[in-house]
């Protein structure tokens, strides 16, 4: 988590110095992208909300999405489902950015047949990106960390484009 801070700080600045909202939806990471954000003293002024949408109840439940997912999104650990998340978060928090993230930490693949190490990030708002990420690691701990070190260095880039 100590590795996170120095990139939520940055992410935390430029929303703060622009008035500008976050909300998430993060999956694989378990929740460390809003904790590394919440992390940060001042946090209400920028962090709407975010959830831990890691199964098919938590994305209807709270993000109001169906199962099965619609085309072109068809599955989750994909570009198309982070963008998705990305979005379903920010209209449902009613934040100007929105953060997804879905993925495969290990030890083994997930059950859609991504290998370990494999992340799929995207930030919607008024600049939108989207990654993929495969660190060839099995290792959970550290895969949830490296995709939460992406999504928040993401959400850096994306805000500073806009700006």
């Amino acid at each position: 988590m100590e590795s996170l801070l120095p990139l939520a700080e940055s992410a935390a600045r430029l929303l703060k110095s622009r008035g500008e909202t976050v909300g998430v939806a993060e999956s694989s990471t378990g929740g460390l992208i809003s904790a590394a954000l919440l992390a940060l003293g001042g946090a209400s002024a920028y962090f709407k909300g975010g959830g831990v949408i890691y199964t098919a109840d938590a994305r209807q439940g709270l993000l109001g999405l169906p199962t099965p997912l619609p085309p072109p999104v068809g599955r989750p650990a994909t570009e198309a489902y982070a963008q998705l998340l990305a979005e379903s978060a920010r209209a449902r928090l009613n934040a100007v950015w929105g953060i997804g993230e879905t993925g495969a930490t290990g030890p083994s693949a997930n059950r859609y047949g991504d290998a370990p190490g494999h992340c799929c990030i995207a930030v919607s708002g008024p600049v939108a990106k989207v990654i993929t990420i495969e660190t060839g690691s099995a290792e959970r701990a550290a895969n949830m960390r490296e995709f939460a070190r992406a999504a928040l260095v993401l959400l850096t880039e994306a805000v500073g484009e806009a700006g």
